[in-house]
């Protein structure tokens, strides 16, 4: 599973948990989605884990600075599986 691919199934997630809809690229991070807030956050994650299979480490997640990291993130989880 490649980056591209990732962020395609990350957008049918974001479109579960967003009321607006939210068109993802690499760069795309919380401060450029007003929606996103905390309580969001959780949500996504949580919605995140489920659809991927995954789980983060504490702190994980805070680290990745927009969709693109994130992805990036899924995808080593995977691989670690």
């Amino acid at each position: 599973m490649n980056q591209a691919e990732v962020i395609a199934k990350l957008q049918t997630i974001f479109d579960n948990v967003f009321l607006e809809p939210v068109v993802l690229t690499p760069a795309i991070s919380a401060a450029d989605v007003p929606e996103w807030d905390s309580l969001t956050h959780i949500s996504l994650m949580v919605a995140v884990e489920k659809g991927f299979g995954v789980r983060f480490r504490v702190g994980e997640v805070e680290n990745a600075k927009n969709v693109g990291e994130l992805a990036d993130l899924i995808i080593k989880r995977k691989q670690e599986a």
